[in-house]
């Protein structure tokens, strides 16, 4: 918090610092007495009517009135991370984007409108990176009648807790009755030591470029036809890795994208009768060394908030969460 030469507490922003970073203190309950504060880190979105909307990490709105500020500063967009690959926002959203293209994908200035037939929500979103060259609720309809044209519902993925993330878009999506349906994290790690790992199954694990029938049967997302496929085959450089298991489909199963500098993981699964075992660590160390081998020293992921067996797994390996994104849904037809 702020604190003046004379030792007390001050506001330190107005409403000329929305779209920044700040930290607030605000008196907990009306009337509150010295003490009964809570604190707000996160980006200032709007400050209108004595109301402050302030955007966490998390993607969570909070409301802060004015009247009950105590304290507040502006701080930086990008604290120092303390461990695992330095990059923007931009970047790994452009990296994310590589490994796992859409069927079909047209620009909307710089947004890309992307669709696969239904085929995940990040495969039939929107990716609003940058200015779509329309006024936004311009944008908004043109992306509408896209994905109507195609018997699709209308997504936005967006992102907040990382510099150049989008804070100001998802307030302003959310004033037009835009319903936020999906977050999850995505995660960055150095890539040595997820290569290091050893486990008693990692000679079993065979790493091939296709996804065979076998490696499909492990795979979670069931009825994969022809346009999943594709999905799942795009990217720079993918190898998907199995373990062989006792009936037709793997004990475990993984895919990697290899991009540059960055690995990216995914569709790690493993029989449920054999989980514990470390089938999961020994399938991203096989994909993590064949990475390496090409020429990458950085990897990232994407998990679910309530994923807490994952999020254990991750974080073990050196894996944290870089920021949060969300999937969007057009409000229902007839509303504003």
């Amino acid at each position: 918090m702020e604190i003046s030469a004379a030792g007390r507490l001050e506001v330190r922003i107005t409403a000329a610092d929305v779209g920044k970073r700040v930290s607030v203190r605000r008196l907990s309950e009306a009337g509150a007495t010295e003490g009964k504060f809570t604190d707000t880190v996160g980006v200032l979105t709007s400050w209108d009517s004595g109301v402050l909307l302030i955007t966490r990490k998390s993607g969570e709105s909070v409301h802060v009135a004015e009247s009950s500020l105590v304290a507040g500063k502006v701080v930086p967009a990008a604290p120092a991370r303390r461990r695992g690959p330095a990059a923007s926002y931009g970047e790994l959203a452009r990296v994310s984007a590589r490994a796992w293209r859409p069927v079909e994908s047209e620009r909307l200035g710089e947004w890309e409108l992307r669709a696969a037939s239904g085929f995940t929500r990040r495969a039939n979103s929107v990716l609003p990176l940058g200015d779509p060259g329309l006024p936004l609720d311009g944008a908004l309809d043109a992306v509408r009648r896209w994905y109507g044209d195609r018997g699709l519902p209308a997504y936005l993925q967006t992102a907040t807790g990382a510099e150049g993330a989008q804070e100001l878009l998802c307030a302003e999506l959310e004033r037009r009755g835009w319903v936020r349906e999906v977050t999850a994290e995505l995660w960055t790690g150095a890539l040595a030591p997820v290569a290091d790992r050893t486990e008693a199954e990692a000679g079993r694990v065979v790493l091939a470029r296709e996804a065979d029938e076998a490696w499909l049967a492990r795979y979670r997302r069931k009825g994969v036809g022809e346009v999943a496929l594709k999905v799942l085959g795009s990217g720079p450089s993918v190898w998907f890795a199995s373990v062989p298991g006792e009936g037709a489909a793997p004990a475990a199963v993984g895919r990697c994208v290899v991009d540059g500098r960055w690995a990216g993981f995914a569709a790690v699964e493993v029989d449920p009768a054999r989980r514990r075992r470390g089938l999961a660590t020994a399938v991203m160390a096989a994909l993590a060394r064949r990475a390496l081998e090409e020429g990458a020293s950085a990897a990232w992921l994407q998990v679910e908030e309530d994923n807490a067996g994952a999020r254990a797994l991750y974080a073990g390996m050196g894996f944290g969460a870089h920021h949060a994104y969300h999937h969007y849904r057009e409000p229902e037809a007839g509303t504003p």
